[in-house]
């Protein structure tokens, strides 16, 4: 059976909308995934409003999209999870970063192996990319080990690149080029 482009075995991806705004400046404003998300100063509920109105240009013209994760709820009705981000994209080159949230009760559950296949399907079939990469902290074991797990590969590390208050920390990138990945584009 063919896969809609942008749903998974247990998420579905999709465009913000402004009900998704009081989600997302809880998350945004949240100090324990700043260090994630090179977060240095809380959002304003005006600025993440103004961002998801916005949020429907093309993503040639503002080189970033950000997709809602949803996954259904207690009563079956989709309700959003976390975020899913391409940033950096450069259609010249064909790649683009990619970065995820998945809000705490949600994880490790599988969603955000499923959300990341579906992105890596999406970006590789209708981008379409050559490629896609992503920067992890060192001690984010579990960030690494879904993007390993997805297949991305590490191709390197920058040492002292992550400043935190007990100290600097160790960037790990890793990438993942399409002619090297087996994806489902069926």
């Amino acid at each position: 059976m063919k896969k809609t482009l942008l749903k998974g075995d247990l998420v579905t991806l999709r465009a913000p909308e402004p009900a998704d705004i009081e989600i997302l400046y809880t998350w945004e404003n949240d100090p324990s995934v700043w260090d994630y998300s090179n977060t240095l100063i809380p959002f304003s509920r005006f600025q993440i409003e103004e961002y998801i109105l916005a949020s429907g240009q093309d993503i040639f013209s503002t080189r970033q999209l950000r997709l809602m994760i949803d996954f259904p709820n207690e009563v079956g009705m989709p309700a959003p999870i976390g975020t899913l981000d391409i940033f950096e994209f450069d259609p010249v080159n064909q790649r683009a970063g990619v970065g995820i949230l998945i809000c705490e009760p949600h994880r490790k559950q599988g969603c955000a192996f499923d959300a990341l296949s579906v992105l890596i399907r999406y970006a590789f079939t209708k981008l379409p990319l050559h490629q896609l990469f992503c920067n992890i902290a060192e001690d984010n074991e579990a960030s690494i080990r879904l993007f390993e797990k997805a297949g991305f590969k590490k191709c390197g590390m920058r040492k002292d690149w992550i400043r935190r208050e007990q100290g600097w920390a160790i960037e790990i990138q890793f990438q993942l080029i399409r002619e090297e990945h087996a994806y489902d584009d069926h």
